[in-house]
């Protein structure tokens, strides 16, 4: 038989308070799994109730250290590091507005993968062609086909 009210008031509405306010959904859950387990529920119980694995309670359960919230942040609201800077943006969509041939190369259009490896040899940044359509995508500039204009 489970625990009940292993968490202090402190910790119980530190952790309510939490889970009220913060934005992010995957932290609610964490700490919703520390309130379920302090009212007495069953790992089983508590991973029925919120539709999620054993194995995310038990982590959560074992991991989750109510002193300290941020100890149910699992990274996924930090997002991904972001290889292109702002001046690699800004110096992507200026070299798509130059002609390849005004920068020294022999063909007359602009692929994402000569855009990759261009900006690769000016800024030491490599990125994929997939990532510079993104880019360019986002500032809709993107690439149809071969060609960007």
């Amino acid at each position: 038989m489970p625990v009940r009210n292993f968490l202090s008031k402190e910790q119980k509405k530190g952790l309510q308070k939490a889970f009220k306010e913060d934005e992010c959904s995957h932290f609610r859950e964490h700490v919703l799994i520390i309130l379920l387990a302090n009212d007495g529920k069953t790992q089983q119980q508590i991973a029925s109730f919120i539709g999620c694995s054993l194995r995310t309670v038990n982590y959560w359960y074992t991991h989750g250290d109510a002193d300290n919230l941020e100890s149910f942040r699992d990274q996924r609201g930090q997002g991904n590091h972001q290889k292109a800077t702002p001046e690699y943006i800004d110096l992507l969509i200026q070299v798509v507005e130059q002609e390849p041939t005004e920068l020294g190369y022999e063909f007359g259009r602009w692929t994402a993968q000569r855009l990759a490896e261009h900006l690769a040899k000016e800024t030491h940044i490599a990125l994929s062609s997939r990532q510079v359509n993104r880019i360019l995508k986002k500032s809709d500039m993107f690439i149809s086909g071969k060609s960007i204009r």
